[in-house]
């Protein structure tokens, strides 16, 4: 009897161990997620033939326009050059390490052949399944893929009569509405079982009971909005404990805009990278393909200068953390993830560091060591092309006002030498000294700020 109560005890204790609910992203995955750094979204739907907001249109409608939204834009649905491996060659060559795919937006439409609802891929001409095609796609290029998924669905409340809107009404919550919450759940499933490994998910929406199911299904999953903080088209003005995530479109939408819709340049999305991993975050970046499935010019544009610029700077992008201050002056840092002493700095280029020419650089915050190198990411420091005995060496030392670096900007990019972007600067075994009257903080965990949290806006 002594004997047998101690082997019951430890029995139950294992069982209802390995039978507990999974309650949040395993912290290994998130810190997997937190190297990656830069993604790629992907809004694409039935309603990109009309340049509408996606989904959203649907929110407060009258039925003719419900109707034909429903049981028209099907029928023209048919993106006769969709190419998702141009798509993922492009990421890759972005420095893009995973992918957020709109597999179900709040219109309800669904972008794979399920066999919950009618409103999806098989009422199109089209009819292939673009869900699995975009996910092997990026597999190939070895980038991680995700889904976004709206436990909202408009085309399941049009069918039961229930007024659309975005939270507005008691039976828009899943939780609320178990006719609802079984349809997602099924879809869920489908996603999670029929797919393959699926790394991230992004609930736009009340994540509860779906984001358990979800980990149930697939335990190393990610759980992006619904777990984590994900500002949307803002960026925290401090740096935060990871993992975190921000969304932003490079012109005004989410989904293909036609017209009325200026993008930011290819410097603001660079800087925008910077500032979000130097505060400690991950960037989710969005292009929104065109009805006929090609990536707009704009966007392909963009995403190629940011290419560049990731060709010779990726390794201050990823694998790294938060140094113990984001910032000084005009110039943003980040350490490696493998070797915390070993610093990038992001120094202005364009009208501010021109092509061949030296710049000298003093920041306060650092300290050389005997073993300190200074390098510049992607050039040798040796030679300037079409100049004799051009002195383009590394120079740098300590001083009263910290360390002072002099170094060449040397790493032609365009045929006008007017490449307007920053210039990174390694220095390995480098030192920080905190400024007078305060104390240094941990690099991973920024110190909590009294300004209120941003506020997350749904997609």
């Amino acid at each position: 009897m002594n004997s047998f109560l101690p082997s019951a005890i430890l029995t139950a204790l294992y069982t209802s161990a390995a039978f507990a609910a999974q309650t949040s992203n395993k912290p290994e995955r998130e810190q997997w997620f937190m190297d990656q750094g830069f993604g790629m979204f992907i809004h694409w739907s039935v309603d990109s033939q009309t340049g509408a907001v996606i989904s959203h249109s649907m929110a407060g409608a009258d039925r003719q326009y419900l109707d034909r939204f429903i049981h028209e834009l099907p029928q023209t649905f048919n993106p006769r050059e969709f190419h998702p491996e141009d798509w993922a060659a492009l990421a890759k060559l972005s420095g893009i390490k995973y992918v957020v795919f709109t597999a179900k937006h709040h219109s309800g439409f669904c972008m794979w052949p399920t066999k919950t609802t009618d409103f999806s891929l098989t009422q199109t001409p089209f009819k292939r399944d673009i869900l699995k095609e975009v996910l092997d796609a990026f597999r190939k290029q070895g980038i991680a893929v995700g889904l976004y998924f709206s436990p909202e669905d408009f085309h399941y409340l049009y069918r039961h009569n229930i007024p659309i809107g975005r939270l507005q009404h008691n039976l828009h919550y899943p939780a609320n509405n178990p006719g609802l919450m079984q349809l997602d759940k099924k879809q869920l499933k489908e996603l999670l079982t029929l797919y393959g490994k699926i790394d991230v998910i992004f609930f736009d929406g009340p994540a509860e009971q779906l984001k358990e199911y979800a980990w149930e299904i697939q335990p190393d999953i990610v759980v992006t909005r619904g777990q984590m903080k994900t500002p949307e088209q803002t960026l925290p003005q401090i740096p935060q404990p990871g993992p975190w995530e921000a969304c932003f479109t490079m012109g005004t939408d989410w989904q293909y805009k036609p017209t009325n819709d200026p993008h930011k340049s290819g410097t603001q999305i660079i800087n925008m990278l910077i500032e979000t991993r130097a505060k400690g975050g991950n960037l989710l970046l969005n292009v929104g393909p065109k009805p006929n499935g090609e990536i707009q010019i704009e966007q392909e544009s963009r995403l190629r200068e940011t290419a560049l610029w990731m060709m010779v700077n990726r390794d201050a992008i990823h694998n790294i953390r938060p140094w113990h201050i984001a910032k000084e002056g005009d110039i943003w840092f980040t350490r490696s993830k493998e070797s915390p002493s070993t610093v990038y700095a992001f120094v202005p280029g364009g009208d501010k560091w021109k092509y061949g020419t030296r710049k000298n650089i003093t920041v306060k915050s650092l300290k050389a060591t005997p073993q300190t190198r200074v390098s510049v990411l992607g050039y040798g420091s040796e030679l300037l092309e079409y100049k004799k005995g051009f002195d383009a060496s590394v120079r740098f030392k300590n001083t009263d006002g910290g360390i002072e670096i002099s170094a060449v900007n040397g790493l032609r990019m365009y045929t006008d030498n007017k490449w307007p972007n920053p210039v990174v600067l390694k220095l390995e075994n480098i030192e920080y000294i905190p400024a007078p009257g305060k104390t240094t903080p941990k690099p991973d965990q920024p110190a909590p700020s009294n300004k209120p949290e941003e506020v997350e806006g749904l997609i």
